[in-house]
């Protein structure tokens, strides 16, 4: 059925974002609870708190992010999503990035450009695993661009409620020790990535620490995924429900929706998720210590698991190794077989993939095509190179083996590839930090040849360069919705310089 009204199904959200958004009285006595503690903070955090470290890596990250979500935007599953939203209409409306001329209610613009992040897998990655900025930058952005005109966003609230977001997640995942490893049941971004969005609105909002709770809370009960769906075209939906619920939790807590106060509390609340749940009071907000100050994202270079990435850096250096004297071809008819050692992570063990999606999910597909290739990028992924003959041959003489030392986590795993030829002899490497982890980050040429690269197939040239101009410079941008304007593409002020296209505080 063809809806005309946002009213119809979220009426919560048109009074939220057609009105002038009321700022409750402070709540004067400190939280003795944890969920508590979390909304004292979350409404008590300010740009003052941000330090220069936070805001260049979160700047990275948001740059990043821009780019692979433009770059998924060419997706099938992408395509498909945005054709289901397209049910939805409101006068209340936000930018689909890479759409000059359709936009989508806020929560249906987080949704969709929430998949487009995630579609390809290309999206940054931390310690303890999930995938941070895929589930808040969509949500704020598009929340952004619905609030009144009156109540303007600069880029410095945009960074703060970012940073929130990114914030309660880490916090979140310190909570369990099973969440540093690779998750086996769940997909960490439906449970944290929920909860950061959330967080994030609701810092957005300027919401008062009551309604602070009440999101929390709500955004608990949309929370989780199975992990069978990992390789599939619904993956991506766990991010960008992550962005569109946390959005949705922040606006109906707005409203007056009451939750439990201790969600964060209770084994029955998030704690629902891990067996070794042990929650925390965060800092105080005097010098609070942000996380992402301690540990930088990894940032991928090409759209895969990031499991993966050792593999691609070990097998590429393996053929090196291979091809000094085979005129640079790898002589695939001497292999006699290839292993990899890598850590036990089922869902990433693929013998013989037979689509992108699995391919990205594949230990032995991405060292083989390392290994033919001597590089891994977009392209890889293609049908007619996970298909092509040399691959399929070099993968049934492909085997994996799990040493007890290698640990199923991003931070301490490694991978070692050995190839055995025929003629008994071995040649072997192993990776134990590739190019783009936070022990070793993408220089800022790299990062930037990443986004120009994602994002040149669907904007043009004066776009991308006020996207990166504005991100660059964005505690200084006196309103984002800038922002928005370049995602669509538009090109209506281009011939302004960038300081008065940015509106420089």
């Amino acid at each position: 059925m063809h809806i005309n009204n946002a009213r119809e199904i979220y009426p919560a959200h048109w009074t939220l974002l057609v009105c002038c958004i009321s700022l409750g009285p402070h709540t004067k006595m400190w939280a003795k609870t944890i969920t508590g503690n979390f909304a004292s903070v979350i409404h008590g955090l300010n740009a003052n708190h941000l330090t220069d470290q936070v805001i260049q890596r979160s700047k990275r990250m948001i740059l990043d992010t821009l780019g692979v979500g433009l770059l998924g935007t060419s997706t099938e599953v992408c395509y498909k999503v945005t054709q289901y939203s397209k049910t939805y209409s409101s006068d209340v409306s936000s930018t689909i990035w890479g759409h000059l001329d359709f936009r989508l209610p806020p929560v249906y613009a987080a949704f969709v450009n929430g998949v487009a992040v995630h579609s390809m897998d290309f999206d940054d990655t931390w310690h303890p695993a999930t995938h941070p900025s895929g589930a808040v930058l969509p949500a704020v952005i598009a929340l952004s661009e619905a609030l009144p005109r009156k109540k303007t966003i600069s880029g410095l609230d945009l960074l703060l409620a970012f940073n929130v977001g990114i914030e309660v997640q880490g916090r979140l995942l310190c909570f369990s020790s099973e969440a540093k490893n690779i998750p086996k049941k769940f997909h960490p971004p439906t449970v944290v990535g929920t909860m950061g969005s959330a967080a994030a609105c609701a810092k957005l909002l300027a919401l008062d620490q009551l309604k602070c709770k009440n999101t929390l809370a709500v955004a608990a009960s949309y929370a989780g995924a199975p992990l069978a769906n990992a390789a599939t075209q619904t993956k991506p939906l766990h991010i960008g429900n992550a962005a569109k619920h946390g959005l949705e939790a922040a606006c109906l807590a707005s409203q007056g929706l009451q939750g439990s106060k201790q969600i964060l509390d209770m084994e029955s609340g998030i704690g629902a998720f891990y067996t070794d749940y042990n929650p925390q009071s965060l800092p105080t907000l005097q010098s609070y210590p942000w996380l992402l100050d301690q540990q930088d994202v990894a940032i991928k270079r090409f759209p895969a698991h990031l499991g993966t990435h050792w593999v691609a850096d070990a097998a590429s250096s393996v053929r090196r190794k291979l091809v000094e004297s085979s005129d640079n071809l790898l002589p695939v008819d001497k292999i006699e077989k290839v292993t990899l050692k890598v850590p036990e992570v089922k869902y990433v063990n693929r013998p013989r993939p037979s689509s992108e999606h699995e391919a990205r999910h594949s230990f032995q597909f991405v060292a083989c095509s390392a290994l033919l290739d001597g590089n891994m990028s977009v392209q890889s992924f293609a049908s007619e190179n996970i298909h092509r003959a040399a691959l399929q041959e070099l993968l049934c003489k492909t085997e994996l083996e799990h040493p007890p030392d290698n640990t199923p986590s991003f931070e301490s795993l490694y991978c070692e590839v050995s190839v055995t030829l025929q003629d008994g002899s071995t040649i072997s490497d192993r990776c134990d930090t590739f190019y783009g982890h936070w022990r070793k980050p993408l220089k800022k040429e790299d990062l930037e040849k990443k986004f120009q690269s994602n994002a040149s197939s669907i904007l043009p040239s004066e776009a991308i360069e006020g996207i990166i101009e504005t991100v660059y410079n964005l505690e200084k941008v006196e309103d984002c919705s800038v922002l928005g304007t370049f995602l669509s593409g538009q090109r209506d002020r281009e011939k302004l310089s960038f300081s008065e296209k940015l509106h420089f505080l």
